[in-house]
């Protein structure tokens, strides 16, 4: 296939590799292939091993490269136990996620993910699926629009957001284009306009994806695969999702409570690669703006 070569820069591309601590013989999952930048590194590193590349966009079809190493799944990574269990790929010695939105996404609007270009209000990464940014925008009760935008946006003025959203859908409109509702949008940006775009659309993105359960389902399917001393390395971009991975790889849990026994031993399946995130060198940033506020957290299973 054709290789998509604006699809994005690879983020933290050789921290991660790096902390997969790549076995030849190993297997190996990256749970978010999209340009598949990451999956192509730990290819060069693999000598009768595997990697499984789940990515449920099929933008990313365009990137899969010709590799007898390469299992490819054209689906979400909340099937991570699924199809590893279908190709016999159980125990796995690590699992890679990138949890950002691509440039590429972020840089075209066909599907409405672009705060830039005129598209629809679509934001599904699998087209198949039925929830539409437009259906929420269109149909959702002002409550639900403000636990939306203040839970998966932190968008300050959430309940105005709503209650405008509200007036508008009374009087009429209909949410259909990006631009279209980016315009709707323009009396009611506090702050530095960009950043209050890209949040309200972070909030409907992950709404419309389900990201939260799919990112807590795997995370959980990954105490199932992983072999003993295997590697979790996740990469997160707004706190929300971070504060979900931080929790888990400490306890677990998504809660961050370790549980003890009788004896008082705590129950960790993880030891911590790093007590702090790993984050992008001044010389990566320079090139690579998405860097910016990524986080690589690494652990190990006990």
């Amino acid at each position: 296939m054709t290789e998509n070569n604006n699809y994005h820069i690879s983020v933290l591309l050789q921290e991660c590799v790096g902390a997969l601590d790549v076995n030849a013989n190993g297997t190996y999952v990256d749970v978010t292939f999209g340009g598949g930048g990451h999956s192509k590194e730990i290819l060069k590193l693999l000598d009768g091993g595997k990697l499984i590349g789940f990515d449920q966009d099929d933008d990313a079809l365009e990137n899969i490269p010709v590799d007898k190493n390469l299992i490819f799944v054209n689906h979400n990574f909340r099937h991570l136990k699924r199809f590893l269990k279908f190709h016999g790929k159980i125990p796995v010695q690590g699992i890679l996620a990138d949890l950002g939105i691509s440039s590429y996404q972020i840089d075209e609007g066909s599907k409405g993910f672009s705060t830039r270009f005129d598209g629809p209000m679509d934001m599904r990464m699998n087209q198949d699926a039925g929830l539409t940014a437009a259906d929420i925008l269109n149909t959702y009760d002002e409550k639900n629009l403000i636990d939306i935008f203040s839970t998966y946006g932190e968008v300050r003025n959430s309940k105005k957001l709503a209650s405008e959203i509200i007036a508008a859908r009374r009087n009429g409109t209909k949410f259909n284009t990006t631009q279209s509702f980016i315009a709707f949008l323009e009396n009611l940006i506090i702050g530095k306009r960009p950043k209050y775009l890209a949040q309200v659309f972070q909030a409907l993105r992950i709404e419309v994806n389900d990201e939260m359960n799919a990112l807590k389902e795997m995370l959980m399917q990954s105490l199932e695969v992983l072999d003993k001393g295997g590697r979790l390395a996740i990469i997160t971009f707004h706190s929300l999702e971070d504060r979900i991975v931080k929790n888990f790889m400490k306890s677990g849990n998504f809660e961050g409570k370790v549980e003890y026994d009788m004896f008082g031993k705590g129950d960790e399946p993880f030891k911590l690669l790093n007590r702090k995130p790993i984050e992008a060198s001044e010389e990566e940033l320079k090139v690579n703006n998405r860097s910016r506020s990524a986080k690589l957290r690494v652990a190990i299973k006990k």
